[in-house]
This record gives structure tokens, C-alpha cells and sequence, in this order.
């Protein structure tokens, strides 16, 4: 096993463990605020359910029902982009566990320290990025 690669071939962080550690404090903080909002959006769509059902006929409009139906819908997919966001943030704690973080994917080379501080779950550096538009 080279110094650059793990047992699984992956390319090593070029990163200490103290940097590791230091992103890691990020992640799971910016993980706490997504479980907080999945949790606001759970109440949100249940209370929606439980209001669409109490409505009697004659008071609710078919375009306050169309209106509503379409915010559980929104808020439906606000909900599931937050589940997908979460598991980035584990996939991204578990290259930390695994100590390949902060490498590119698509180059092999190190991911900047700034690029990891504003989207500390990518797998991608700035170059590949730009490379791929």
C-alpha cells in the first residue's frame, strides 16, 4: 500500500488529522441544522394532511385545495432534498472516518480548504467543476 492510497485504492487525505477534525466540527453542525429543518418540514407536512382531511365540502374551495395540495407538494420536496443533504454529510463524515476527504474525484487532487468550508460534503474541486459545465 503506497502512502497516497488506502487498502481500497482510494487516494489518502491530504489533509492532518486536526483538519480532519476541524471539518469534521462542520459537518456535523451543518447535519444538526438539516435534521432541525427535516423536522420542522415532518410537523409541516402532517399538519398539512391532518387540515386537508378536517375541511367540510362546503367550506373549502376547489382552488384553496389545489393551493394547499400544491405546498404539501413543495414541501414534500423540500423534505426529500434535505434526507439526500444529510446523506451526503454521512458519506462525507465517512471519507473522514476513512481518511480519503478532501479529494477529488474526478482529478485526484486536493480539494482547497475554502471549497470544503462552503460545501464541506463535495467530492469535486473548483477545476473539475468548471471542467464539467
Amino acid at each position: 500500500m503506497s502512502k497516497e492510497t488506502n487498502e481500497s485504492g482510494e487516494r489518502v487525505s491530504p489533509y492532518s488529522d486536526e483538519e480532519l477534525e476541524y471539518f469534521r466540527g462542520i459537518i456535523l453542525k451543518k447535519r444538526k441544522e438539516a435534521e432541525q429543518d427535516l423536522n420542522i418540514l415532518m410537523d409541516a407536512l402532517k399538519e398539512s394532511t391532518e387540515n386537508s382531511s378536517d375541511e367540510s365540502a362546503y367550506s373549502f374551495h376547489m382552488a384553496d385545495a389545489g393551493t394547499d395540495a400544491q405546498e404539501r407538494e413543495k414541501t414534500y420536496m423540500l423534505y426529500n432534498r434535505t434526507r439526500k443533504f444529510i446523506k451526503y454529510l454521512d458519506d462525507a463524515i465517512e471519507r473522514i472516518n476513512n481518511k480519503t476527504y478532501g479529494v477529488c474525484k474526478v482529478t485526484g487532487k486536493k480539494i482547497s480548504k475554502g471549497r470544503l468550508e462552503a460545501v464541506p460534503h463535495t467530492q469535486i474541486s473548483i477545476e473539475a467543476k468548471l471542467k464539467r459545465r
